[in-house]
């Protein structure tokens, strides 16, 4: 069996630090928890030092458990701070106006966090402008305050810029209304409607011109210099392969991709990267089922979705269809292999 290559995605160790703030605000000592994932003060204070998504996804799980709270994610977002989001926080902390702000933290996003299922983005219009939050569905127990914490989060990243609270219009989040909803609307302070087609915030353009408190022009111009830098470090790739790789996490949730459609995201005709795929010894095939491969080990192993739920994530038409292809590629049922792995580890 070949060697897992696609990781599901990671974050800067800063994130903890408000998981910890929110878990003592509630009356609990987070040390224990944090030294149980791993997280002593040494690990904390490496510089870009990451924790993987399956991961701390369990430690938010686990921190939701202990504090009894499960709009502890609102808390952590309420909690957070630009510094924790290291260089890009800094930048944006420089930026002369809201709008700003928000176009740098989705623009130089992969520099404290990256997720194989897509990328926050900021989309703007005549009357205002949303801050979005790709999907991570299915929504379970482990992954809801994910987004409760970002959409918290960038509304007190906002408000840390502006010197004040923000005006927020409106709020969308695409799982149903938990038993807390109504803790949403206190936190946000406008209406939020659940069942929605993204996770975003609505900021109308007063909201985004204003001003940021810290703005100092020449600073705020070398920030920008030094993320896009680090920015294109850190996505160059070495092959059209990577590349595709890259591509078809977001592509691939309750469908399979065609090479039509990569082509067109590559912005190259169909016929040339068929081409170019084979000048590299590969086909767009097999690296579609290398991916989903890789993937599903990734997803058995790391996390706790169903294999209905890995199926769906994979564009498979069936679970049934998954467990074969899974077979296929491993040996092994899905059930056996997490068994294994829960065994090994």
């Amino acid at each position: 069996m070949k060697p897992q290559r696609v990781k599901l995605g990671d974050l800067s160790v800063g994130f903890v630090h408000s998981m910890a703030a929110a878990l003592e605000e509630a009356g609990q000592c987070p040390g224990e928890l944090l030294e149980r994932f791993g997280l002593d003060a040494a690990r904390m204070a490496e510089p870009q030092a990451r924790l993987s998504i399956p991961r701390y996804m369990r430690l938010g799980h686990a921190a939701i458990q202990q504090s009894g709270d499960p709009a502890l994610g609102l808390a952590m977002g309420r909690l957070s701070r630009l510094g924790h989001l290291g260089l890009t926080g800094v930048c944006a902390a420089q930026a002369p106006n809201l709008r700003e702000a928000a176009r740098a933290l989705t623009r130089f996003e992969r520099l404290y966090a990256s997720n194989y299922r897509g990328q926050s983005s900021f989309h703007e219009d005549s009357k205002g402008a949303w801050l979005r939050f790709y999907s991570i569905s299915p929504y379970n127990a482990y992954n809801r305050f994910v987004v409760d914490s970002i959409l918290a989060g960038w509304l007190s990243y906002l408000g840390q810029l502006a010197g004040s609270g923000i005006r927020v219009e409106k709020v969308e989040i695409e799982f149903p209304a938990p038993d807390y909803a109504e803790r949403y609307a206190e936190h946000f302070g406008c209406p939020v409607e659940f069942e929605a087609g993204a996770n975003q915030l609505r900021l109308s353009l007063d909201t985004l011109a204003t001003l940021g408190r810290e703005h100092c022009p020449s600073t705020w111009r070398q920030l920008l210099d030094i993320c896009e830098r680090e920015l294109l470090q850190l996505t160059r790739t070495r092959s059209l392969r990577e590349r595709i790789t890259q591509l078809l996490g977001p592509l691939l949730h309750g469908r399979e991709p065609d090479l039509e459609e990569v082509a067109a995201r590559l912005q190259m005709p169909s016929w040339t990267l068929r081409r170019k795929l084979a000048e590299e010894g590969t086909q767009f095939r097999a690296i579609l089922n290398e991916t989903r491969r890789d993937l599903a080990m990734a997803y058995i192993r790391d996390t706790e979705l169903a294999f209905g739920e890995i199926a769906y994530l994979l564009g498979f038409a069936s679970a049934e269809a998954f467990q074969r292809a899974f077979k296929r590629w491993s040996g092994s049922t899905p059930g056996e292999f997490r068994r294994a792995q829960r065994q090994a580890g």
